[in-house]
């Protein structure tokens, strides 16, 4: 099939005069596009991506012990994941004495799920 393109001359614009009109807009807005840029930032890493799928298949919350034999990491590495992970927002833990046991916040991951829809 053979489509029949006519060129134009390219026309001199003024000064500050835009090009062309955007094909789209974005739908999120800025403070949107922020928070769930710092989610995917959190979970580009495998081992928080395998965190977060770990604990949100568990039902309640897991001892941070429970998670140590699961990664090939030492102990620090996988909290400093964990660390991460909560500073994104995506889980929580609870201390209880020595131990602290983490879950998921669903609704962290609702926004950038809707979005990827």
């Amino acid at each position: 099939m053979i489509v029949d393109l006519e060129l134009a001359p390219k026309q001199k614009r003024a000064a500050g005069e835009p090009c062309c009109e955007p094909v789209v807009y974005p739908d999120v807005e800025r403070h949107e596009a922020e928070r769930m840029a710092t989610i995917a930032k959190a979970l580009g890493d495998p081992i928080r991506l395998q965190l977060v799928d770990v604990l949100r298949k568990h039902a309640g919350q897991v001892c941070v012990c429970e998670l140590v034999p699961l990664f090939d990491v030492a102990q620090p590495t996988l909290s400093h994941h964990l660390r991460k992970l909560r500073e994104a927002g995506i889980v929580d833990c609870e201390r209880r004495g020595l131990w602290a046991y983490y879950y998921v916040i669903p609704e962290a991951l609702e926004e950038l799920s809707t979005w990827l829809t």
